[in-house]
């Protein structure tokens, strides 16, 4: 198994309350010739994220045009306040190493105290609205196939200690899984709840109650790979889906996707139940869940490229028979299915843990709310209590039902 190259380390922070001399002293640390070549340096801010701070950073060198100005920018991500809570950053850059690697992600060009330096890729980042486009929710459905196929879940978590007590009882659900995994993020997560009071306490309870029952429901499922995990992304929101510039008219569409931190270990019906919510955006306009026909014309073009990808790993032969691939759509729907919940549940409580240490102008509180609520909204389906109590479909599950 081959190590991910080293990444340069670079010891200094960016600064918030300093923002444009912290960010050009880091530029300079990676690239020291920007300081005394002909060219002023601009610096974009992205503001989309909810976590991180992102800038672009670009050399305006006289003649270039845009797009050579763009082969050589920079990005520069600052770590959100308090999220080495929430993220792993040794694990986040050394997931970006073997994305790189795989030119599944731009070269990281270097860490930092409290962030990263890469290069810039060229194109332009999805609103919510563009996830349904024609030309984009196929493309993003062959990378997802392509990243699912290709990466190595091994070497992804080499060198984690499996035994970490925190995730024992854990293990014992998922014997011989790998670690870290999207579960163990979010037991992760709940541990990091706090229990300051009884009402905080019962709440922290409550939500590691319901990570131990959906292991013991979810845990095992996985048809379509051979493991019952894959890399995954896990943060595919419209953002970090980035349209790729065609060469030409006729070239059919490709993106590429960015921002790495939650990359993880998960099943890949997580990974693609996940998405589908992305399509809501930060509003959480249950109207753009997708219905089940979207779904499934997403969820037929990525068994495709899974199955194209996986054969190509293995030096073998793309199995064509339709009865096949149909078998295998129809399984990967049903799964999808049963974890359109988790995402809720593991956003949520992300949420509420932002509420408490982030800097960033946003209302994770409403957002944990909301988040939490499509998780007991699926819980009520699935046990038939919503039926049972008499109450109406709420709009996210209505949407989910939905044929067309």
């Amino acid at each position: 198994m081959s190590k991910p190259d080293p990444v340069r380390t670079i010891d200094l922070s960016y600064n918030a309350f300093d923002s444009d001399a912290s960010a050009r002293s880091l530029i300079y640390a990676l690239n020291p010739e920007w300081k005394t070549s002909p060219g002023e340096i601009d610096f974009e801010r992205f503001k989309d994220g909810i976590t991180n701070t992102l800038f672009k950073a670009v050399k305006k060198r006289p003649g270039y045009n845009q797009r050579q100005l763009d082969q050589e920018a920079i990005l520069l991500r600052a770590y959100g306040n308090g999220t080495e809570v929430l993220i792993d950053r040794e694990r986040e850059a050394r997931s970006h190493s073997i994305l790189a690697r795989h030119k599944l992600a731009p070269a990281l060009r270097a860490r930092f105290n409290n962030g990263l330096l890469y290069s810039f890729i060229e194109g332009s980042p999805c609103t919510p609205g563009d996830l349904r486009r024609s030309d984009v929710w196929p493309a993003t459905a062959r990378r997802l196939g392509q990243w699912h196929a290709t990466l190595p879940v091994a070497e992804a978590v080499a060198g984690t200690r499996q035994e970490d007590h925190q995730y024992v009882h854990l293990n014992k659900l998922l014997p011989g899984q790998p670690i870290p995994n999207v579960w163990t993020v979010l037991q992760r997560w709940i541990r990091a709840l706090p229990r300051s009071t009884e009402q905080e306490t019962q709440r922290r309870q409550m939500l590691q109650e319901e990570l131990e029952s959906s292991v013991k429901l979810l845990g095992g499922v996985s048809k379509l790979s051979n493991d019952q995990f894959v890399l995954s992304h896990t943060d595919l929101l419209s953002g970090n889906v980035i349209v790729l510039p065609k060469a030409r008219d006729d070239q059919e569409q490709e993106v590429s996707f960015i921002d790495y931190e939650y990359t993880t270990p998960a099943p890949q019906a997580f990974d693609l139940a996940n998405h589908f919510a992305e399509w809501i955006g930060f509003d959480c306009d249950m109207n753009n869940i997708p219905t089940r026909a979207e779904r499934r014309a997403f969820v037929d073009r990525y068994v495709a490229s899974f199955r194209e990808h996986q054969a190509r790993r293995s030096n073998g032969l793309v199995n064509g028979e339709n009865a096949r691939h149909d078998a295998d759509v129809d399984a990967l729907m049903d799964e999808v299915d049963l974890f359109r919940g988790m995402p809720g549940l593991y956003w949520g409580t992300w949420a509420i843990i932002q509420s408490m240490i982030s800097r960033i102008d946003f209302d994770y509180t409403s957002y944990a709310e909301t988040r939490l609520g499509e998780y007991w909204a699926w819980k009520a389906e699935m046990n038939g209590s919503r039926k049972r109590d008499g109450k109406e479909m709420p709009l996210r599950e209505h949407r989910w039902a939905q044929e067309k």
